[in-house]
């Protein structure tokens, strides 16, 4: 995932957080925010300490990042993600939590169905 990809500024998170939709399931809560004059999608991640350690929750962000990566041409390009993981998504591997972001992408609509 490039850096160019990321949201990073907390000015852009709270863009998303206040002016975007929000879905969930029991593993993550998606905030999504259309962004017109943008090529391609670009995620943040929010991960809190009351998750794990810090291994945990950097392993976490690589699930995340590398589940977005191999759905990256399902999902809608002109959109910024903010992901918060919940206190379960630290019980998941990689395909649990594929699978579970793939699920709450479905619930925002912004995936397309695979033909």
């Amino acid at each position: 995932m490039k850096k160019r990809q990321r949201v990073k500024k907390n000015e852009d998170f709270q863009k998303v957080f206040k002016k975007g939709k929000s879905f969930a399931n029991r593993q993550f809560v998606v905030y999504c925010l259309r962004n017109d004059n943008q090529e391609e999608f670009r995620i943040g991640l929010s991960v809190s300490k009351k998750i794990g350690k810090a291994v945990t929750r950097v392993q976490i962000k690589r699930y995340i990042r590398q589940a977005f990566l191999e759905l990256k041409d399902e999902v809608r390009q002109d959109m910024d993600y903010v992901i918060i993981a919940r206190n379960q998504a630290a019980t998941l591997d990689f395909h649990e939590t594929k699978k579970s972001i793939e699920h709450v992408l479905k619930i925002a609509k912004v995936i397309r169905k695979k033909q």
